[in-house]
């Protein structure tokens, strides 16, 4: 386990990954050139669940190069930090959207307003991509 749940920050980097909605996913370019996007996400065993646009450069890029950082908003002033690297990897037998039931609860009111439906959401977002997590890093302060 990355953060230890034991502690105050480790404690609290859980509870973000559990309940933020939005994260900042970042692969690389087979050239090297680092690319950054918002993504929803879910949290589960301990890995970090995104469904990408299957139209998306970071799918390429996932496939030329796993490893990603992840991290989430800071208090905007540079505290509450939540960040971590890890592999990623496209997962085809994952499960869709309208099938993932823990994704519908945390952005059902979101994938209404912004799609209409869950199925027409995984339309466009159906590449399943799971990080396992390598690193982590968590500040309060």
């Amino acid at each position: 386990m990355i953060f230890d749940p034991e502690t105050e920050a480790g404690a609290h980097a859980l509870d973000r990954l559990a309940t933020d909605k939005v994260g900042w996913l970042t692969t690389v370019t087979p050239k090297g050139q680092p690319q950054s996007s918002p993504v929803w996400f879910l949290w589960v065993d301990e890995e970090i669940l995104v469904y990408g646009d299957h139209r998306a450069f970071r799918n390429r890029n996932i496939e030329a190069n796993p490893k990603v950082s992840f991290h989430l908003a800071d208090d905007g002033f540079g505290g509450d930090v939540v960040a971590i690297q890890g592999e990623a990897r496209i997962d085809p037998d994952h499960p869709a959207i309208p099938d993932n039931t823990a994704y519908l609860e945390k952005y059902g009111e979101w994938i209404d307003k912004g799609f209409g439906s869950s199925h027409r959401m995984a339309q466009t977002y159906a590449m399943p991509i799971r990080i396992r997590p390598t690193r982590g890093t968590a500040f309060q302060g």
